[in-house]
């Protein structure tokens, strides 16, 4: 496995060595050890979710707060996604920037995102499993949320936006401008 740092700092792609045969394919998806030594800190991750959408849903962009910021490993089980974070770090020098890449069952990529990351995806196939691991428990009282169509930010979520499906809770997310961090 090898790491490959984004443009924001501390936001990690993680590009897994696979094996191949004429049986199929193994690979390593967690090691906590090599893990660790590729992102140069130590994180135990405590909850794995998972999640099942169909073309254009889009979940996003959300993060944790305060004592329950979250720290995530995300990766595409089945089909392909579109992954966006946000940094949300006031003190960083990427603040408000975003960074975007194309997750899937074929490329077997994940990405690593750092506390103070806002996250979200969009499904660009028919159907996409998505499964991701966390550092803290969820905590409904500190979760907070970014619009996925904040003009500040300009994301391109590679689809049109008449092909979205959004949760009425997303549409009602504040802007950057609006946002109380």
């Amino acid at each position: 496995m090898k790491a490959i740092e984004t443009k924001l700092k501390g936001c990690f792609i993680l590009d897994p060595t696979v094996f191949k045969d004429p049986r199929g394919y193994f690979f390593e998806s967690f090691n906590q050890n090599k893990f660790s030594e590729l992102i140069g800190q130590e994180i135990k991750f405590v909850q794995d979710n998972e999640s099942f959408s169909s073309k254009g849903v889009l979940r996003g962009l959300h993060f944790q707060s305060g004592d329950y910021a979250q720290a995530k490993l995300v990766r595409v089980v089945k089909g392909t996604v579109l992954d966006v974070v946000v940094d949300m770090r006031k003190e960083s020098s990427t603040f408000s920037k975003h960074f975007s890449i194309e997750l899937s069952e074929e490329n077997k990529r994940q990405l690593f995102v750092p506390r103070g990351f806002a996250h979200g995806f969009i499904v660009l196939s028919e159907t996409a499993i998505f499964s991701y691991k966390c550092d803290n428990f969820y905590d409904k009282a500190s979760e907070k949320g970014l619009r996925y169509d904040d003009p500040l930010l300009g994301i391109d979520w590679r689809l049109p936006a008449k092909e979205f499906i959004i949760s009425e809770k997303d549409l009602v997310l504040p802007t950057l401008s609006n946002i109380d961090l």
